[in-house]
């Protein structure tokens, strides 16, 4: 019995830890996001690209590049603490009259980092989950119209 609430608590120690971990600047939490990613499509490519900002926020934009090499920017983001916590801020061009929507950071198990906003229309979450010095994949999903949905984004880094 002893072995076991010890292995519970040793358990309970190493997932707090690794939570509380996450909640330090966003900067050193999701540092692997950082520099230009992208992700071939059959209408052309989406590119991220990321910067760490002087107060520890993470910048970042993302833009559709079409065959003709013309770039069109769809979205600005930021990773930044509000309190407390971590949020991944997303301003979409021509969706939520202008106006950034926030998701807050909610899991970072397995390298896998969990953004959620339970009162957006959709997506109610945005995941990054690091896969090596080459690769990043992101997901958003979510219900919409009574029906789960989602979409997933390979990218390769530039």
């Amino acid at each position: 019995m002893k072995n076991t609430r010890l292995t519970l608590l040793t358990l309970l120690v190493i997932g707090f830890s690794t939570f509380a971990n996450a909640q330090k600047a966003p900067s050193k939490t999701l540092a692997f996001v950082l520099g230009s990613w992208e992700m071939q499509t059959p209408k052309g490519k989406l590119v991220e690209q990321w910067v760490k900002n002087p107060d520890q926020t993470l910048s970042g934009k993302s833009f559709r590049i079409n065959a003709k090499g013309d770039s069109t920017l769809t979205e600005t983001l930021q990773i930044r603490k509000i309190g407390k916590d971590i949020f991944y801020c997303s301003t979409v061009n021509g969706q939520n009259e202008g106006k950034e929507v926030c998701f807050k950071l909610i899991s970072t198990k397995d390298l896998t980092y969990v953004f959620e906003n339970q009162t957006h229309d959709f997506p109610q979450r945005i995941v990054y989950q690091d896969k090596g010095k080459k690769e990043m994949l992101a997901w958003i999903e979510g219900e919409l119209n009574g029906k789960s949905r989602k979409s997933e984004f390979k990218y390769r880094r530039q």
